[in-house]
């Protein structure tokens, strides 16, 4: 099973890791904006920032997102998830 340590639980939700800061990146790579990532998520932009800011986010969410950005945050996730993995078992 995953190791319940919560130095992995620390690594994975560091602010550059956690899943609202990567949605802001890929954002700004696109060169979209806040008020059109809203709209197009069918939310109003308060609501979004405060979503943005949180370190995680529901699933069907995260894969409409993935769908209408085009890339794939949850194998970002994955990807983050096994170095934390290897890491936290490194250190044992």
């Amino acid at each position: 099973g995953l190791p319940r340590g919560k130095n992995l639980l620390a690594t994975f939700f560091m602010e550059d890791s956690h899943i609202g800061y990567m949605i802001r990146q890929e954002l700004k790579r696109q060169g979209r904006t806040v008020t059109w990532f809203a709209a197009a998520i069918h939310s109003d932009r308060s609501n979004t920032y405060k979503m943005l800011k949180k370190p995680s986010i529901d699933l069907a969410l995260l894969i409409k997102i993935s769908e209408l950005l085009g890339h794939d945050f949850l194998r970002e996730c994955s990807k983050k998830l096994t170095i934390s993995l290897q890491t936290e078992s490194r250190t044992k």
